[in-house]
Order: structure tokens, then C-alpha cells, then sequence
């Protein structure tokens, strides 16, 4: 077990291994390979990306920025050139990844129009509730591409800027991510909400 959890690629594979298992008994109990299991397969996709995604947005909020300051400025060199970027790349394709799985799983359950329409047409609650959560998503999809790694790459040093332009930088991405942060809270239970309550 050793030999498999040393190594992440090792790690995940066996995961992946684990997880078809799944779905050779979900074949083995008579279920076809039809909408439905579209629908588990992407369902399943849009949650593991979207926990990639969060998961990196509140490490950065809630450990990354505010012990940066703590951090002796010889040793930041190791999280601004080698730890940030790695992350902001799994963060950046964590939001694409759940932005077109989630799109394509709305189309699947045949609410993407009335979601994002908010339900209007349809005085359907639950598609209003997951219409306000995709929205919200959409807008921090476009925070993480547009701004947030724009920003981070001037604040990185990935693109060459001034001194003031890489300050400035590193505050606008900042601000985003927070504000990425506040919307995850009520796009989450947008999302959640939409599954059980209406």
C-alpha cells in the first residue's frame, strides 16, 4: 500500500480503479448505458472538479493569504514560484471543469434553459434555486479566468510589471478570490438546496 501512496499518480489511478468498480456492479444490476448513467458519470465529474475548485479557493483564503505575512520573506520565494502557480493551475481547470460538466448535466436533466432563466417561465422553485447557484458559479468562473489569474500572474512574476503594478495585481486577486469566497457560500446551498428541499 506503500508503493501506491508515495505517488500521487498511483494514488489516483487506484481510485479511478476503485471507482470503475462501481461501475461494473451499477452494470452488473441490469442498468443500461443511458441518460441516467450520463447523468451519475457527470454528476460525478461536475462534484469532484467543483471540490477541486472550492477546495483551492478556501485554501488560499483561509490559509494561503492570511499566513503570508507570517512567513519569513525568505522563504515566500517557495510559495509565489513553485506552490501558487500549481495550485492556480488545478484552481483555474477545477472551475472549467465544473462550468461545462455542471452545463452539461443541467442539459441532461433537461433544466439548463429554465435554470438559467431562473425558472421564471416555469414557477419552478427548485430550478430557480440551481438557476441562482449556476449563476453564481458563472460569475466566479469568470472571476478565476478574467481576473483572479490575469492578476496572479503579474502578482507571481510569471508576467514581467512593476513593482506597483505587481502590489496592485496581487490585491485585485485577492479581492476577487474573496469575493469568489463570499459567493461560493450561497452558491453552494443554491445547489444543495435545489437537490432537497424544493
Amino acid at each position: 500500500m506503500i508503493y501506491v501512496l508515495t505517488s500521487l499518480n498511483k494514488t489516483l489511478v487506484v481510485g479511478l480503479i476503485l471507482t470503475l468498480c462501481f461501475f461494473g456492479y451499477y452494470f452488473s444490476l441490469g442498468n443500461d448505458f443511458d441518460v441516467y448513467f450520463l447523468q451519475v458519470i457527470f454528476r460525478y465529474i461536475h462534484v469532484f472538479a467543483g471540490i477541486v475548485w472550492i477546495g483551492l479557493l478556501y485554501y488560499f483564503n483561509f490559509v494561503q493569504i492570511p499566513n503570508m505575512p507570517k512567513i519569513p520573506d525568505e522563504q515566500k520565494p517557495a510559495i509565489g514560484k513553485v506552490i501558487a502557480p500549481a495550485a492556480l493551475w488545478y484552481f483555474r481547470w477545477g472551475a472549467m471543469i465544473t462550468l461545462i460538466s455542471g452545463i452539461i448535466l443541467a442539459h441532461l436533466n433537461g433544466y439548463l434553459l429554465s435554470a438559467l432563466q431562473l425558472g421564471i417561465n416555469e414557477s419552478n422553485p427548485k430550478n430557480t434555486a440551481i438557476g441562482i447557484g449556476m449563476w453564481l458559479a458563472i460569475i466566479m468562473w469568470f472571476n478565476v479566468w478574467f481576473v483572479i489569474w490575469p492578476n496572479q500572474k503579474k502578482a507571481l512574476g510569471i508576467i514581467e510589471v512593476s513593482a506597483d503594478q505587481k502590489a496592485t495585481s496581487a490585491k485585485t486577486a485577492m479581492l476577487f478570490s474573496r469575493t469568489n469566497t463570499l459567493l461560493s457560500i450561497p452558491m453552494l446551498f443554491a445547489m444543495v438546496s435545489a437537490q432537497n428541499i424544493w
